[in-house]
């Protein structure tokens, strides 16, 4: 039985930033899922457990026995250990693609304090501006192939609590009993891809932006499968 592939994307940006790669994996005939989370923002925090809810929710319409790959995007990433800790089904791989990773054990915080540090001067009434409108122009330019996918990328962001980036995430004990990898695409991402080979994951490298996937999905698509392969 061909795995479901399941696309988390960052709670920052929105399901667009994975849905070429869904329409890849879906032509070469693997099952997609492509929960969205672009509602957890509201309300109160913890927020977790609505990324958790989220994904359970969608995932619904696969038959229970069918086996799973989980695949997170940049701190999707630090959910990733919750959501396969909520699912009662079977999980055969996780990806983490340009992702943070979640702590050897105890919580893992969103934003480490360097971070904050940025963030909470852009916050207005605890809210803060779209991801896309953090950064100078010429770097977010780089990130899109075209002025269409960035219109849809930029338009469907949401506008988070500052909240969101001061909680700490839970790391549940037993989460990674199925095989894990890492998909490198941007330098400050190397890191993290050197971590993440120190656990024994495996790890693949495909050259690019932090949204490369937008940019070349036949070719992250191919390592998706690649990796998943090796579970």
């Amino acid at each position: 039985m061909q795995p479901t592939f399941v696309l988390v994307h960052s709670p920052s940006v929105g399901p667009s930033t994975w849905r070429p790669v869904a329409e890849c994996l879906t032509a070469t005939g693997y099952p997609v899922r492509l929960p969205s989370l672009l509602d957890i923002g509201a309300g109160a925090p913890p927020f977790w457990p609505r990324i958790v809810s989220a994904v359970r929710d969608d995932l619904r319409q696969v038959p229970a026995a069918s086996p799973l790959v989980l695949v997170a995007h940049s701190n999707a990433g630090l959910f990733l250990p919750l959501i396969r800790s909520g699912l009662d089904r079977p999980v055969v791989g996780s990806v983490f693609v340009d992702a943070a990773l979640p702590a050897r054990s105890g919580p893992t915080p969103v934003a480490p304090p360097r971070l904050l540090e940025f963030l909470r001067p852009m916050a207005m009434n605890g809210r803060l501006p779209r991801w896309t409108d953090w950064w100078d122009e010429a770097e977010v330019a780089s990130l899109f192939p075209n002025p269409k996918v960035r219109r849809t990328v930029v338009e469907e962001q949401p506008t988070l609590p500052l909240s969101y980036y001061e909680q700490n995430i839970p790391v549940p004990e037993g989460w990674d009993d199925h095989p894990c990898s890492y998909l490198l695409f941007s330098p400050p991402y190397a890191g993290l891809a050197a971590e993440a080979r120190e656990r024994g994951w495996r790890s693949a490298h495909l050259p690019g932006t932090h949204l490369h996937q937008i940019s070349d999905p036949v070719g992250t698509a191919r390592h998706l499968v690649g990796l998943a392969a090796t579970a």
